[in-house]
C-alpha cells in the first residue's frame, strides 16, 4: 500500500492528470475553432455544405476527399499553435525570468551539467588506470 501511495503521491502522476485535463478542454476549443470558423470558409471554397464531403474531381471516377484532410491538418496546426503559445512560450519566459533571479543562465546550467558529466568520466578513468587488472590463475 505504501508503493501505491507514493505512486501516486509522485509529482508526474498529478502532471499527467492535468495535462490530460487541459488537453480535454483545448480540444474542445480548437473543435469550435474548426468547426465555427474554418469548416465553414473552406466547404465554401469547395462549394459544399460540409467540409467532409468535400472532394477533388480528378475525373468522373477518381475523387480525392480534400476536405477532411485539410480540416485534420488546420486542426493539428490550432492544437499545435495554441499548446506553443499558450503554454510552451510562457514556461520558457518564466524559467528565462527565474535564472535571471538567481543569476544563472540556462545556458551556464547547461554547461554545468556537461563539466560534472566531464569530471565523472576522467574519475572513472582514472579509478580503472589505478585498479590493476585482475589476473586469474589456472
Amino acid at each position: 500500500m505504501q508503493g501505491f501511495k507514493e505512486f501516486i503521491l509522485r509529482g508526474n502522476v498529478i502532471e499527467l492528470a492535468t495535462a490530460v485535463i487541459i488537453g480535454t478542454a483545448f480540444t474542445a476549443i480548437v473543435t469550435a475553432l474548426v468547426e465555427g470558423i474554418f469548416t465553414p470558409i473552406i466547404a465554401n471554397l469547395f462549394d459544399t455544405s460540409d467540409i467532409a464531403e468535400a472532394t477533388w474531381n480528378v475525373t468522373d471516377t477518381l475523387k480525392f476527399g480534400t476536405g477532411a484532410v485539410i480540416a485534420a491538418v488546420i486542426n493539428f496546426l490550432l492544437i499545435a499553435a495554441v499548446v506553443y503559445f499558450a503554454l510552451i512560450l510562457p514556461m520558457a519566459k518564466f524559467k528565462e525570468r527565474q535564472a535571471k533571479r538567481r543569476g544563472t543562465t540556462e545556458e551556464a546550467a547547461k554547461e554545468t551539467d556537461v563539466d560534472v558529466l566531464q569530471d565523472i568520466r576522467e574519475l572513472l578513468r582514472q579509478q580503472a588506470q589505478a585498479t590493476p587488472p585482475a589476473t586469474t590463475q589456472q
